[in-house]
């Protein structure tokens, strides 16, 4: 595959094009062992997944990072796990899902959280400067305009590289002017963004494993 691809470009798994990133954010957890990186961004010790019908994405970038994330919900340790880090400049995105399963020791049970939000094509879900930390992804995707094999630091599109600290400024990034996601189930640490705009949103707390997003 050339380093460098002009139009629109379609790979059936999205999952595929991740797979530099995530060796990116290993070589990143290898120089974070040895002393020459610093882990500045805690999250949660769990994973939520999120689902989405339709995204489409100005300003794309990708590259690989390091979260520093607690080992349970306990909170007393903690570890680095490396992560491939998607990021917009501007997102829509339709029939948005988000859930989350967590443990209580206290009473023995699991609890699912769920969000719901965008389901009106309508009124979607919009977000600027938007961050998602994932581990996994699978989804059918269209790039415009695609960069594959660009260094981080020379990168020219998305938002700015989200911490410093914990990516590697000569590693490998790719970036678009442009992406569109179908029936996206992916798996993640965290997200974060400037704004996000969750419309009709509905939050539900239940015991079913049925509430999970996928």
């Amino acid at each position: 595959m050339e380093s460098q691809v002009r139009g629109g470009t379609r790979w059936k798994r999205f999952a595929v094009v991740m797979v530099p990133s995530v060796a990116a954010a290993a070589a990143i957890g290898v120089g974070l062992a040895q002393g020459a990186l610093a882990a500045s961004f805690s999250v949660s010790g769990q994973q939520f997944k999120v689902s989405v019908a339709d995204l489409h994405g100005d300003g794309f970038a990708q590259y690989g990072g390091i979260d520093t994330v607690y080992t349970s919900t306990t909170g007393d340790k903690q570890t680095q796990v490396p992560v491939a880090i998607s990021s917009f400049d501007d997102a829509t995105l339709t029939k948005m899902c988000q859930s989350v399963k967590t443990e209580i020791p206290l009473i023995g049970k699991t609890i699912y959280l769920r969000l719901d939000a965008g389901t009106d094509p309508k009124k979607p879900v919009t977000a600027h400067n938007l961050y998602i930390d994932m581990s996994q992804l699978d989804a059918d995707a269209t790039f415009t305009n695609i960069d594959i094999g660009v260094a981080l630091k020379d990168k020219t599109r998305g938002p700015a590289v989200k911490d410093t600290k914990t990516t590697l400024p000569g590693g490998f990034a790719q970036q678009a002017e442009s992406a569109d996601l179908t029936d996206v189930e992916q798996t993640a640490w965290a997200t974060s963004a400037g704004t996000f705009k969750l419309s009709g949103l509905k939050m539900r707390l239940g015991t079913s494993a049925d509430m999970e997003c996928f």
